[in-house]
């Protein structure tokens, strides 16, 4: 009954994933198959964390996300946990060697977010490295399946994708991050005078993340690329969107690729894929 339980956690990770987010999780699908699961794992547990210090409001954040993180360590030294979440996470970590130095960093950053509001350009490089960036070396652990000297020379690059996902979301959520909950990411920026140029220079830094990071999603194994690829060129149609946009608009409503042009992205995709042209 043991494997039942497994997988009946494994499912729960996918469900997470799948409400939560479509672009992750159509990329996820993407993914060969015995790389699905893993995936699914370690969003469902980010997610969670995340959901703690965005969501609950009505409800002791300190104290839930103090639990979490016991929970999360527990689950980790004794390889077994009641909440589906971290039981789906914990075989991932241990399972591809995802330790506490990927997992406290991120802890740490969803941390933040139950104290600060505006961020110096310490604490925005601390927390985009421990929300974003940890989480994607997370994932390439899974991608390389070990290979320690593969991970060594891909994680530059899938840290500076992780830290675009998470710039391009900046952008993306100001007016819930700004007006709901009076957080500012951005070091420096006063999103009451928020305009065209502030928006260019914020833009011009993810522009180079997401060039860095081309150049490693190119060379992960193939069983992944495709997957990753997909993320990115979702995110870039995103980022392409909001470039476009005036700052008032950026700052006035939430921008967000509709679906229908997710599934045209994800068929050009596999035509580029297919033949080798990514």
């Amino acid at each position: 009954m043991l494997k039942l339980y497994q997988q009946v956690c494994r499912e729960c990770a996918s469900l997470v994933t799948r409400r939560y987010s479509t672009s992750f999780s159509m990329g996820i699908r993407v993914f060969d198959k015995p790389l699905r699961a893993p995936i699914y794992g370690i969003y469902g547990f980010v997610r969670f964390a995340d959901e703690i210090v965005d969501t609950f409001h009505h409800k002791d954040k300190q104290e839930l996300f103090q639990r979490f993180r016991e929970d999360t360590y527990h689950a980790l030294e004794h390889g077994i946990s009641l909440n589906p979440i971290l039981q789906a996470f914990q075989e991932v970590a241990h399972r591809y060697g995802i330790g506490r130095d990927l997992i406290d960093p991120f802890l740490d950053s969803m941390e933040m977010d139950l104290d600060n509001t505006r961020y110096d350009p310490s604490l925005y490089k601390e927390y985009i490295y421990g929300s974003a960036e940890v989480v994607g070396l997370m994932c390439l652990r899974v991608f390389v399946d070990g290979d320690i000297e593969e991970y060594e020379r891909l994680k530059a690059s899938a840290c500076s994708l992780g830290a675009a996902f998470q710039k391009i979301n900046f952008l993306r959520d100001i007016r819930s991050d700004y007006h709901d909950r009076g957080r500012v990411y951005f070091p420096g920026v006063d999103y009451d005078r928020f305009d065209n140029d502030v928006k260019s220079t914020i833009e011009a830094d993810i522009k180079a993340d997401f060039d860095h990071a081309y150049t490693g999603i190119v060379q992960l194994p193939p069983s992944a690329r495709f997957g990753v690829y997909l993320a990115y060129v979702y995110y870039t149609k995103l980022f392409q969107k909001i470039r476009n946009a005036p700052a008032r608009h950026v700052t006035e409503r939430r921008i967000r690729v509709a679906d229908h042009r997710k599934v045209y992205l994800l068929a050009s995709s596999a035509v580029k894929h297919r033949f080798n042209l990514l």
